[in-house]
């Protein structure tokens, strides 16, 4: 079938710590140990090369119950204090009993110091692993550049993320390190709102959750509930890793984003770039552990009404040469698909022609894909082939296409540039088609205010190193 452009729509249907704590109470960071203790934390022994030698210790120090001293109170019995809560970002009522909340203007500012302190050290680890070649060289200088052109719009942004009352950070979902998820949650609370669980990008390599803030923010604004998951990055973990904590935070926002607020009959799954690939890969796994007879799951495809890709790669087979050509070398890839033989397994657009999984398959929900024409980290291709393939097999699939758009224009410049964001107008048609009120609260929104000046954006887009 001939890939196409389609005229953009409106009208889609919509069809760790190093204790344990069985209780998953609130969270607070480690204060950071010497270099030797730290790198024992962040980086446990591993070896590269292909084989996996991975040794799951915790990344971020888990919850711990708060008990009280006061001799007074030493016989409440345990289930009493098991209900007690440090009053954090990741101890939290259902949205309608939310009390006012208390900001520690010192608690917050050590908190991001402490996550862009770890979030250095991570990327230091990686560099030293990558090698110091020429071309990674330039690559760290332009990203350098970018980051201070896109500056402004990074601490208006980082305000909101840190300071904001609608934005609960690092709530606890699984036991593994970097299993935290982030909420965005719109001002007007009355009644249940759609949820976006969103899976972040960063070439599996650097992906963190806050990299969602931007988008959370103006989804919130449209009253919609988004849930940046976590996620282990390699080294730490690989795509089975990386998938498997995907999959435990969308279980945790199908079964519980109702106590936040949220509609559990409006669950949207999206996933940007390498976020893209691994969401879908949690998709169709999903979808095939419902096949099985005896498989235990604990959410299903049919909770999902429709499946976001922004800037995806499906098929790794054919991404592998491009890839190393633009400095994610073929050995470090193998590593984090944990090789070779493995790159079919993990392709989406390969999973669904499995004759299998055929039936499976038909019962996805809604998947539409976005991509710029211009993008040159993962060609637009990557997306056009997938939406070919999955309507052969019988899945309901749309494809979008921007004109010119880069990897980083749809996620970071449109959005910073203010005004009107065709991706983002895109994805909020999708969500409320079939809600009239909410469609005419989008025909009236106020346009977006601009975080970046032109100038800026414009060289940024020209020195990108993605």
């Amino acid at each position: 079938m001939q890939s196409q452009i389609l005229p953009i729509s409106r009208s889609f249907s919509s069809s760790s710590s190093s204790s344990s704590d069985s209780h998953l109470m609130a969270t607070k960071t480690m204060p950071f140990r010497g270099d030797e203790d730290q790198d024992r934390l962040l980086f446990p022994s591993t070896s590269f090369g292909g084989e996996k030698v991975m040794e799951k210790r915790p990344l971020l120090s888990r919850a711990s119950s708060y008990t009280g001293t006061d001799g007074n109170n030493n016989n409440l019995n345990l289930q009493q204090q098991r209900r007690r809560r440090i009053n954090s970002d990741t101890s939290l009522p259902s949205l309608s009993s939310l009390p006012v909340r208390r900001y520690s203007l010192r608690r917050d500012v050590g908190h991001a110091a402490s996550e862009t302190f770890l979030l250095t050290r991570l990327s230091f680890k990686l560099l030293r692993y990558l090698g110091v070649g020429y071309r990674w060289i330039t690559r760290f200088l332009a990203l350098g550049f970018y980051a201070m052109l896109l500056f402004p719009g990074f601490v208006k942004v980082g305000y909101y993320y840190f300071f904001s009352s609608q934005v609960r950070r690092s709530i606890v979902y699984g036991d593994q390190p970097r299993n935290r998820l982030d909420l965005y949650l719109p001002v007007n609370s009355s009644g249940p709102k759609p949820v976006v669980a969103f899976v972040t990008g960063g070439a599996w390599i650097i992906g963190y959750k806050a990299w969602g803030s931007l988008l959370g923010k103006q989804l919130a604004e449209r009253d919609i509930i988004v849930a940046c998951i976590d996620y282990r990055n390699f080294p730490q973990g690989t795509i089975s890793d990386m998938v498997k904590d995907a999959s435990q935070g969308i279980s945790f926002v199908c079964n519980k984003i109702a106590e936040f607020g949220g509609d559990p009959n409006r669950i949207y799954l999206m996933g940007q770039s390498a976020g893209a690939h691994i969401a879908a890969c949690a998709l169709l796994d999903q979808a095939v552990k419902e096949s099985g007879e005896k498989e235990t799951v604990s959410w299903s495809v049919s909770q999902i009404n429709a499946y976001f890709g922004i800037s995806g790669g499906y098929n790794l087979s054919n991404l592998v040469d491009h890839f190393h050509r633009r400095g994610l070398y073929r050995s470090i890839f193998l590593s984090i698909m944990e090789g070779d033989e493995s790159l079919q397994r993990v392709s989406p657009e390969v999973m669904v022609q499995d004759p299998s999984i055929r039936n499976t398959v038909s019962h996805l929900p809604l998947i539409v894909l976005f991509h710029g024409t211009g993008d040159y980290s993962i060609p637009s291709d990557a997306s056009k082939t997938f939406a070919d393939t999955l309507r052969k097999v019988g899945a309901k699939a749309e494809l979008i296409l921007y004109e010119g758009k880069t990897h980083t224009d749809l996620f970071l410049q449109d959005p910073m540039r203010g005004g009107k964001d065709d991706l983002l107008e895109d994805i909020v048609a999708v969500i409320h088609a079939g809600d009239e009120e909410a469609l005419a609260k989008d025909t009236i929104a106020p346009p977006r205010k601009r975080l970046v000046p032109e100038f800026m954006l414009k060289l940024a887009r020209k020195i990108s190193p993605f």
